[in-house]
């Protein structure tokens, strides 16, 4: 399966705009990426969430009620959300005429003219707070929040995404306006467009979006994240009849060099299922969880790699110095030829079904467009993967990962709170 070509261009306002022509349905699918993820909370923590979520509720002259009914009229799916490094909005519709100048006219107002009426702006820091104190119910919510800020400290990827008790109640309707203003803004907008366009009609639906959003300036770069100097392990008691256990350090950049081997590397460890060294040490040779993986999450800034899993309270210890050793042996020894060639046919041979739909693509070009990637990322990914060696490949993983300076968060019952 051929990789889609991708056109790129700027709008007349600075907006990066990356787009792929596909002809197969007569849908449009768009994203549009801000760099306004919780990274920007700037000491508010929930803020970029909370003025994310806002957005479609009350814009121009709609009410909440009137853009749900507007999107729905013709049969458009709208979504938004905020993440440590983005805030973005998606929407897929029909490429027809009259209905696609409706949903780009509803979506450019969320965008351009939201309201943050004060009873709604109430309503929804109320609904962020009762949200908050359902998922921190979860010992799993726990356990990440916990997980980040000792990986990362004052950097602001500690900054929790959706917020404190305290944050959220502390958050003003100036605070949303005034990040929307920072931030929604042309310049720090990346629009990414797959679906049934020409060249001509993708440049009019990216000017029609952001033609009235104000140029504004691009996020400055975010601060470097340092290095942990020692281990540390955080325990948290909680009334689950499960321990959940996270294990980590800061990972890599979105777009660094030695990430095509760091992904290989961890496949083997932790990321192909059942089929990991993890999973066949922990869940098949001794039945101590269900699930266990490893994984690295690149950002803008060195985002984390973690190993985690659930198990028994009584099980706990056990589960945890396997993990520890499974890694460490893993690091000493690397992957067998049999493991490593496995894993890599496994990577590139999947491939394909990661960009089989306009929906896997948006997501793609997306990520291409925010972190500055090559055009040509999608086209050479299989093959940089198959161009890794064996032994090239164990000696980045070993240089990237200390077991000697990882954090380890405990959540579950039968721990000392610290």
């Amino acid at each position: 399966m051929a990789s889609p070509d991708i056109e790129h261009w700027t709008t007349s306002n600075g907006a990066r705009v990356y787009f792929v022509e596909a002809r197969g349905l007569p849908m449009v699918d768009l994203r549009v990426v801000f760099d306004a993820g919780s990274a920007r909370d700037g000491g508010k923590a929930g803020l970029a969430s909370l003025t994310n979520g806002l957005l479609a509720e009350g814009a121009g002259e709609w009410s909440s009620e009137q853009i749900a009914a507007r999107f729905e009229g013709v049969g458009a799916n709208f979504g938004n959300d905020a993440l440590r490094d983005m805030g973005l909005v998606t929407l897929r519709t029909l490429s027809d005429g009259p209905i696609l100048d409706q949903s780009l006219d509803t979506l450019a107002t969320l965008l351009v003219k939201p309201r943050f009426d004060k009873d709604v702006f109430e309503r929804e820091r109320s609904r962020m707070q009762v949200g908050l104190r359902m998922k921190l119910q979860s010992p799993g919510t726990v356990a990440s929040r916990a997980f980040y800020k000792a990986l990362y400290g004052d950097h602001p990827y500690a900054s929790p995404s959706n917020g404190t008790e305290e944050s959220i109640a502390a958050l003003t309707r100036k605070d949303v306006a005034a990040f929307h203003q920072r931030y929604y803004v042309a310049a720090n907008a990346v629009i990414a467009i797959v679906g049934d366009l020409d060249r001509k009609g993708a440049e009019q639906v990216a000017e029609r979006l952001v033609k009235n959003l104000p140029k504004g300036k691009r996020a400055a770069a975010l601060p470097k994240v340092p290095a942990l100097t020692e281990s540390k392990t955080i325990r948290i008691n909680h009334s689950s009849s499960q321990t959940t256990v996270l294990i980590g350090q800061p990972g890599i950049r979105r777009g660094e060099a030695d990430h095509f081997a760091l992904y290989l590397a961890n496949h083997v460890l932790g990321g192909s299922g059942l089929s990991s060294k993890l999973s066949d040490e922990i869940r098949e040779k001794r039945g101590l969880t269900y699930s266990v993986y490893s994984y690295f999450s690149p950002m803008a800034e060195s985002g984390p790699f973690q190993m985690g899993l659930k198990t028994k309270n009584e099980q706990r210890d056990e589960a945890i110095k396997l993990l520890r050793e499974t890694l460490q042996t893993y690091l000493d020894k690397g992957a067998s030829d049999k493991e490593f060639i496995a894993s890599r046919k496994n990577i590139t041979g999947g491939f394909p079904l990661r960009i089989d739909s306009n929906k896997k693509i948006i997501g793609y070009l997306a990520m291409i467009g925010f972190y500055g990637l090559p055009l040509d990322y999608l086209d050479t990914f299989n093959a940089r993967i198959e161009a890794l060696q064996r032994e090239g490949v164990a000696q980045r993983f070993r240089a990237r990962l200390n077991p000697e300076r990882m954090v380890t968060v405990i959540v579950g019952g039968g721990v000392e709170t610290e």
